[in-house]
């Protein structure tokens, strides 16, 4: 007999759920699971970047709590491609899951990697499988389905259970005639439709944009014009894992006699993964940063991370002459070869306004056909529904508004039904009825330093506070009968420059002490032997004076000292 614990929401023998856990209804984050018979198999375990709003917080990956109270019953992971929304959790959240990885050579490459970083790539069983490869977890038949993506190795992932069989896409386009990999076979969706497929669980993030998703052979064509009319350095910021137009880049440099580096650990790192898997012969003769910045500036091509405005990435550190090794001079052209991703758009336009004013010239893919998007377009989304004809479409990767015109597209090629998912809800697929069983825990844990936090966890919170507005300490030196011996000493951080006048601040601290002293000397006398309440009348004090004076209601510590 099984316990209650494992009863509870264990996948049934008679159906098949998914239930997101991240991706549902944003983009970045990925991790979707899949459940039969008792058993839960995820695919893809992603993370998102932290941003303005998670102060100290690098990374954020999807709460694993559901899956990590039924351990015993996950089979593995099954990985679709090596972008960090799709693996980069996996480095982090694998000794809590402790099950098989399955993956392509390429991808298995990346995660090892990952999986070094956090010391238990000797404990982690990663099993690669050929592109289009076929492989059976407990009840799930796997095939994968190689496509086209902005990295090498992409697969769409065919599950095949006794109930259906579900379609998951992964990131995906359709490229005629790709630099890296094959053109997706039509034909074998074709056939998949015929075989007939219960659910197509979708890529979002392009649907809203009726142009198709482009060619690589287009930026190939606008770096071959670039190239030879810059007569000065050429540093092109794409995304570390873009193998593709890594190879572009080098094969333009190499036309007009132009010698490449790298810039950038995630860079190096991807490049060596490729370079092990066939993928990039050229890695080689890639020069290092020291013996670039021997060469003559009109025969160096510089490749760099930081498209997206990091800030501790390589070319914003440029940019700020924070780099160890490269700088930049007046006249140097830089092309941002990438896509905004939503949310970094401040932090984009501050790097560029940065080089701007130190005289480089700045192309992006508003001027020049510099970049192309790795994800399918609406007319791409729309094939796909032609060829497969589901019975049900669940769109994810993308924000509520790309899952809805997702959704308006599959019911346009008539599609049954189409669910919006939303991450926690475990959703039955088949047979027949389809409905939203319940909804689990699910959420985000902050990577803090080393230490992965909820969200919402108060030391984050407190943090976002401080951030917005500043802190105060105060010590209160107290007899046992609760008098204050002497002035309380305070300090008072983020909020200190007024006017500059250091006359000035000395007058705040004193207003502040002065209430300190008037708030807790008219407490009665059995509440002055109160720690806990002399600490939030002395604090109320502070924050109430410093709300006067700057507008602002501070992070206030208080100590007290009995003597």
């Amino acid at each position: 007999m099984k316990s209650k614990r494992q009863s509870v929401n264990a996948p049934p023998n008679d159906a098949l759920w998914y239930l997101p856990l991240g991706g549902a209804g944003e983009i970045g984050m990925n991790m979707n699971l899949y459940g039969t018979k008792g058993k839960w198999l995820i695919v893809d375990c992603g993370v998102m970047f932290g941003d303005e709003n998670t102060p100290g917080i690098e990374l954020i990956t999807p709460d694993i709590s559901f899956i990590m109270e039924r351990q015993e019953d996950l089979l593995g992971i099954v990985a679709t491609h090596g972008h960090e929304d799709h693996i980069g959790g996996i480095g982090y959240l694998w000794q809590q899951l402790r099950c098989p990885i399955y993956t392509t050579k390429f991808t298995g490459e990346l995660i090892r990697k990952k999986l070094a970083q956090n010391n238990c790539e000797h404990e982690a069983k990663v099993i690669e499988i050929p592109e289009g490869g076929t492989f059976s977890i407990g009840a799930f038949d796997c095939e994968y389905l190689p496509v086209n993506h902005s990295i090498p190795e992409s697969q769409m992932l065919i599950l095949r259970t006794e109930h259906g069989t579900v379609l998951h896409t992964g990131d995906w386009k359709i490229e005629d005639k790709p630099i890296i990999g094959s053109r997706l076979e039509e034909e074998k969706l074709q056939k998949l439709g015929k075989e007939g497929v219960l659910a197509v669980v979708g890529d979002s993030t392009n649907c809203i944009d009726a142009k198709h998703s482009g060619t690589e052979r287009l930026v190939e064509k606008t770096f071959e014009e670039l190239f030879p009319k810059i007569n000065k350095r050429i540093i092109v910021t794409c995304f570390a894992s873009n193998i593709a137009r890594i190879k572009l880049v080098i094969k333009a440099a190499k036309a007009v006699n132009r010698d490449v580096t790298l810039v950038g650990r995630s860079l190096w790192k991807n490049a060596e993964a490729a370079h092990a898997s066939g993928y990039l012969p050229e890695f080689n003769n890639l020069l290092t940063e020291h013996e670039a910045m021997l060469t003559p500036r009109n025969k160096l091509v510089i490749i760099s991370t930081g498209c997206q405005g990091e800030v501790r990435s390589a070319l914003s550190r440029i940019a700020i002459e924070d780099h160890p090794e490269i700088d930049l001079n007046k006249g140097d052209t830089v092309i941002f070869s990438s896509r905004d991703i939503p949310g970094n758009e401040k932090n984009i336009s501050r790097l560029q306004n940065n080089l701007i004013a130190k005289g480089l010239r700045v192309i992006t893919a508003d001027e020049e056909a510099v970049h192309v998007s790795g994800h399918c377009g609406r007319d791409e989304i729309e094939l796909l529904y032609k060829l497969v004809k589901p019975k049900v479409s669940l769109p994810v990767h993308g924000e509520m508004r790309h899952q809805i015109e997702h959704a308006k597209l599959a019911e346009k090629h008539g599609v049954e039904e189409t669910i919006i998912p939303k991450n926690g809800q475990i959703i039955r697929l088949g047979p027949g009825i389809r409905e939203i069983v319940t909804t689990v825990q699910s959420g985000k844990l902050g990577l803090d330093g080393r230490i992965l936090r909820p969200l919402d966890a108060e030391i984050l919170k407190a943090r976002k506070k401080m951030s917005m507005n500043g802190a105060a300490v105060v010590t209160l030196v107290m007899d046992r009968k609760g008098n204050i011996i002497e002035d309380p000493q305070v300090s008072i951080m983020g909020l200190e420059q007024l006017s500059g006048d250091k006359r000035e601040l000395k007058n705040v601290y004193e207003i502040v002490i002065s209430e300190i002293l008037d708030s807790v000397e008219e407490m009665p006398k059995s509440s002055r032997l109160d720690d806990a309440a002399v600490k939030h009348k002395a604090g109320l004090a502070v924050r109430r004076q410093l709300n006067t004076i700057y507008g602002k209601k501070p992070l206030t510590d208080v100590h007290i000292v009995r003597i």
